[in-house]
C-alpha cells in the first residue's frame, strides 16, 4: 500500500502547460507501477497515465502526445506534465497505485482550463 500528496494544479489558459507531482510514502515505492488518474464533475474516475515500476508508459487516447507520466525513485516522486491543456482537461488530478488501493486515495489537486 502507498500513501500519496498530490500538488501542481492551478488555473491555466487552453494551451498552457502544468507539472503535477505526486510523493509517495509506504514500503518500496520502486516496486510499484503507478497512475495519474482524474475525475471530471459528474464523470466516473478514469485512469489517465499509467508507468510501470520499470518505466514503461501508457497513456488514454484523450492526453497522449500532450501528458508525459514520469518517475524519480529516489526522490519517491511521480510527475504528470501536461502539455497543450485543453478546458476538457479540467478535473480533480489523483496518484495512486496502478492498480489503485482503495485506501490509498489522497486528496487530488484541481486543474481548470480556461480563459
Amino acid at each position: 500500500q502507498v500513501q500519496v500528496v498530490e500538488s501542481g494544479g492551478g488555473l491555466v489558459q487552453p494551451g498552457g502547460s502544468l507539472r503535477l507531482s505526486c510523493a509517495v510514502s509506504g514500503s518500496i515505492f520502486r516496486l510499484y507501477d503507478m497512475g495519474w488518474y482524474r475525475q471530471a464533475p459528474g464523470k466516473q474516475r478514469e485512469l489517465v497515465a499509467a508507468i510501470t515500476s520499470g518505466g514503461s508508459t501508457s497513456y488514454v487516447d484523450s492526453v497522449k502526445g500532450r501528458f508525459t507520466i514520469s518517475r524519480d525513485n529516489a526522490k519517491n516522486t511521480v510527475y504528470l506534465q501536461m502539455n497543450s491543456l485543453k478546458p476538457e482537461d479540467t478535473a480533480v488530478y489523483y496518484c495512486n497505485s496502478d492498480p489503485p488501493y482503495a485506501t490509498s486515495w489522497g486528496q487530488g489537486t484541481q486543474v481548470t482550463v480556461s480563459p
